[in-house]
């Protein structure tokens, strides 16, 4: 899954991780960057370049928390929601070519097993 959606991040110039942190901002603004990370399963000093590229292109924003100007508030810009609307989209899509094979009625158990298998650590 991940080979083929290489090529679609790609088209829309959006690493992998760039791409999970929209999906991770996608309900809502997050409070800190650790717990975005912690959601996501990142190493949050890893995170901070990707974020750094994200704000730059405009795609989320770092705003200070009016209940604590220390702490930043992550959230996506109306930029940001398209670009994520956009590769999900093109990622969905792809993945119906790649499941055209699997009977409709076991692709839900079968997605749910690869997810299962993409936690074990």
């Amino acid at each position: 899954l991940i080979a083929m959606e290489e090529p679609i991040l790609g088209r829309h110039e959006i690493s992998m991780w760039a791409y999970v942190v929209l999906s991770g901002l996608r309900d809502g603004p997050t409070r800190t960057q650790a717990a975005l990370a912690a959601a996501i399963g990142a190493d949050k000093t890893r995170l901070i370049p990707v974020l750094d590229d994200l704000q730059r292109r405009g795609l989320i924003e770092r705003d200070p928390d009016p209940a604590d100007r220390r702490v930043r508030l992550l959230s996506l810009t109306p930029a940001g929601r398209k670009l994520h609307a956009a590769v999900r989209a093109d990622i969905r899509a792809a993945e119906e070519d790649l499941l055209a094979d699997v009977p409709v009625g076991e692709r839900d158990g079968f997605l749910a097993a690869l997810k299962a298998l993409s936690q074990v650590r």
